[in-house]
């Protein structure tokens, strides 16, 4: 019998721990699971079952990797499944959050939004089109 992988926790790259922490916090309903070391340079937040990493990154990363993502302007850093994306497309819509792309229903039958985080990360939330 192999092992089973029970979740993945994806680590966006941020210039700001605090900033980001407020941002998925304020904005996004997440809370802080724990920060470390001081000024803090890793945190993670966490909503219902989803997690993700926060690690400070110097400018110069962040822009290489901005230039990247600018060269393929889909590039996700995080897909997160939602039981009712279009309810919480709605609490997002009603909190302010920028979109990079409008909820829509995709060809292969997914219904997705795309939220852009303070340091240009995507953040793809999916659920069933029903």
């Amino acid at each position: 019998m192999q092992p089973t992988l029970i979740a993945a926790v994806p680590q966006l790259f941020v210039s700001d721990i605090a900033a980001s922490s407020a941002f998925f916090t304020g904005k996004l309903g997440f809370a802080v699971e724990f920060a470390y070391g001081d000024p803090p340079f890793y945190a993670q937040v966490k909503r219902g079952g989803a997690q993700i990493a926060l690690r400070h990154v110097d400018r110069p990363v962040l822009d290489k990797i901005a230039a990247a993502m600018k060269a393929d302007v889909d590039m996700v850093a995080a897909s997160i499944s939602v039981d009712d994306v279009r309810a919480l497309y709605a609490e997002y819509q009603a909190a302010g959050v920028g979109f990079h792309q409008a909820l829509r229903t995709e060809p292969w039958g997914a219904r997705t939004f795309i939220v852009r985080d303070p340091d240009e990360n995507l953040l793809l939330f999916a659920g069933s089109a029903d």
